[in-house]
């Protein structure tokens, strides 16, 4: 993953942090241990440090479950920061707002593979939040080194997620590893 050093004075006093990526409408801005459990202690200091209002509804449903897996797994292994979870941040009528958030469920595999996943809080569905982040994520992730193919794992009633594959040119791979799911990949 990119990362920038920061700070003034030796590069040993410095430290490495992961860079933005930006859209047209989104800023992303990388998961960390510190923001994570922010997420799941209150929202107040979330938003400050994502510079965003942070709605009262966040997060998204159907990423409840897996804050706590993230939590850890980036305070475990905090150089993961970009591996994990994105936010994704646009700029609403009074200022910049959380919309949704999605990203990997860890590095590469040993074959080159990163399955992606992301939720959108409902009021911002159906505006292009997901396809445009998803995308972005996508064509990053493609340009690191390991990574060969991003995947993603569907129901095929959820119409919304299928669409969101569909305009970010993922093809149809077969069964998903989950129970009644279908696997779609994007290759390099």
């Amino acid at each position: 993953m990119v990362r920038e050093l920061v700070g003034a004075g030796p590069a040993s006093e410095r430290q490495y942090v992961m860079s933005h990526l930006h859209t047209r409408r989104l800023r992303l801005v990388p998961a960390t241990a510190e923001t994570t459990a922010l997420e799941l202690s209150g929202h107040g200091q979330l938003g400050v440090m994502l510079g965003c209002t942070v709605p009262v509804d966040w997060p998204p449903e159907d990423m409840r479950d897996a804050l706590p897996i993230f939590e850890a797994a980036l305070r475990d292994r905090p150089e993961e920061a970009g591996w994990r979870a994105w936010y994704w941040i646009t700029a609403g009528p009074s200022g910049a707002v959380l919309v949704g958030s999605g990203g990997f469920k860890g590095p590469p595999n040993a074959t080159g593979v990163v399955e992606v996943g992301y939720g959108t809080l409902a009021r911002y569905r159906r505006l292009g939040f997901a396809g445009e982040a998803v995308d972005a994520l996508t064509v990053h992730a493609l340009t690191q080194p390991g990574v060969r193919r991003v995947e993603a794992e569907c129901h095929p009633h959820n119409v919304g997620s299928l669409g969101v594959l569909r305009r970010c040119r993922f093809e149809y791979l077969g069964p998903g590893d989950e129970a009644g799911t279908q696997r779609f990949g994007r290759a390099t």
